[in-house]
């Protein structure tokens, strides 16, 4: 099983930036989908971004236009850019890697992101 670290996540203040990072234990010299989701206090866990390995990006309506998500393949590493932080993007993040088709499917500890003044 390939372990993700994260880092990156903070106290930050409302329209401030943060940017988050996930690498997995080991290389995967294959084709993955590595993705961003989050969980508020109280609420279901939901996808933020994803990203193919070809570079195709999906954003949760609530981000788009103030997160980017990015990946560097010669690393397996993926980054989200947050931009323009609100108090509701408060949650722990979580990064994911998963292969389409497969039941590989892997998930980070978690890394807390609060905005707050």
């Amino acid at each position: 099983q390939v372990q993700l670290v994260e880092s990156g996540g903070g106290l930050v203040q409302p329209g401030g930036s943060l940017r988050l990072s996930c690498a997995p234990s080991r290389s995967i010299f294959r084709s993955y989908v590595m993705g961003w989701y989050r969980q508020a206090p109280g609420k279901q866990r939901e996808v933020v971004a994803t990203i193919t390995a070809s570079g195709s990006t999906n954003y949760a309506d609530s981000v788009k236009g103030r997160f980017t998500i990015s990946r560097d393949n010669a690393k397996n590493t993926e980054y989200l850019q947050m931009n323009s932080l609100k108090a509701e993007d408060t949650a722990t993040s979580y990064c994911n890697i998963r292969i389409p088709g497969t039941a590989f499917d892997s998930w980070g500890q978690g890394t807390p992101v609060t905005v707050s003044p």
